[in-house]
């Protein structure tokens, strides 16, 4: 399951990132989105989505969160 398809407000583990880019791999980790992190959808709009990471807020793409794994 990516977290495009998460429930909002239930906290979920990340399980695997899928992307073939090292450099948005290494600036998602910094962000503290990695395998085994904790992540929450707080709330979606229409081509993006809000999430909550170790207490910090980020808006991401829906590329970005179809490559997230739950």
């Amino acid at each position: 399951m990516t977290l495009r398809d998460a429930v909002e407000g239930k906290e979920y583990v990340i399980r695997q990132i899928v992307t073939d880019d090292e450099e948005l791999d290494a600036f998602l980790f910094s962000l503290g989105c990695y395998s085994g992190e904790s992540i929450t959808v707080v709330t979606r709009k229409k081509n993006s989505c809000v999430v909550s990471i170790k207490d910090a807020r980020y808006n991401i793409d829906i590329q970005l969160a179809d490559a997230i794994l739950i």
